[in-house]
């Protein structure tokens, strides 16, 4: 992965707006799911890449420093031929010149070595820039992540609330003896048709009974008036005897008064 898709992706992820994105998702949970894979994925690929870009850094900084230490070894090198070039001119010696030559090898040789570290700075100074904005473009990512995860498990925390919110009132609504709709309510509707039938059956028995006892009163009633008949015309039977006994017996005292006289 070069360093453009690397800058390309953790700019991408890290200026997203999880909540904007968790505002459109018609199924939040699976696209927050979907969210830490690419992140969980994309951080994975980034700390390789950026491994490995770390990895060639490290690599000019070697070389950097193979170089700076190469310069100062050929100064060391340049300055010890000359310095035996001048003693053995000192002492008249025809190889001064071959030491001076020394140290004129020795220096191009600096030379060279200063060059290569003096051209590698630059792509180390801009390799190091490269390193701590993927570093920090990691760090990012990885608070992303975390922040994901987090809000993915406040997001399933309130949906189970929700649920459970849900459950609750679907259970009081239930049992709500108020409301006409619920299992109480229809079951009590229930209980007052079966007694409102038992008393139609008892008002329906009583209205019998009464008639079979208001029958029976009206029989009885006809037996005492029949009985009351028989008794009257008993009676008046026995009244109409009475009063022609009496006649006779007036009518005898009457006429033995008559006698006497």
């Amino acid at each position: 992965m070069s360093k453009q898709s690397i800058f390309g992706r953790i700019a991408q992820l890290t200026r997203a707006n999880i909540n904007a994105l968790l505002d459109q998702a018609e199924d939040p949970a699976k696209m927050l799911d979907q969210l830490v894979r690419d992140y969980t994925n994309s951080i994975a690929e980034a700390e390789q890449a950026i491994a490995q870009t770390i990895g060639n850094l490290r690599m000019q900084e070697q070389d950097y420093q193979e170089d700076v230490r190469a310069s100062q070894d050929w100064g060391r090198k340049a300055l010890a031929a000359s310095q035996k070039a001048d003693d053995l001119r000192q002492q008249g010696s025809p190889d001064a010149d071959k030491f001076d030559n020394l140290a004129k090898v020795a220096l191009s040789k600096q030379m060279q070595s200063e060059s290569e570290a003096r051209s590698a700075e630059p792509s180390i100074r801009q390799q190091t820039e490269v390193v701590d904005k993927l570093k920090s473009g990691l760090d990012t990512m990885k608070q992303k992540l975390d922040e994901l995860k987090s809000k993915r498990s406040e997001l399933i925390a309130r949906q189970k609330t929700a649920q459970a919110q849900a459950q609750v009132h679907d259970a009081i609504t239930s049992i709500d003896i108020m409301d006409p709709t619920s299992e109480i309510g229809r079951f009590e509707e229930k209980i007052r048709r079966e007694e409102a039938k038992v008393l139609g059956q008892q008002e329906l028995a009583a209205s019998s009974l009464d008639a079979q006892f208001e029958a029976l009163e009206n029989h009885d009633r006809d037996i005492e008036i029949e009985a009351r008949l028989a008794e009257l015309k008993a009676g008046r039977q026995q009244a109409v005897t009475s009063g022609q006994q009496q006649s006779a017996v007036t009518d005898g005292t009457v006429d033995a008064e008559v006698v006497d006289r």
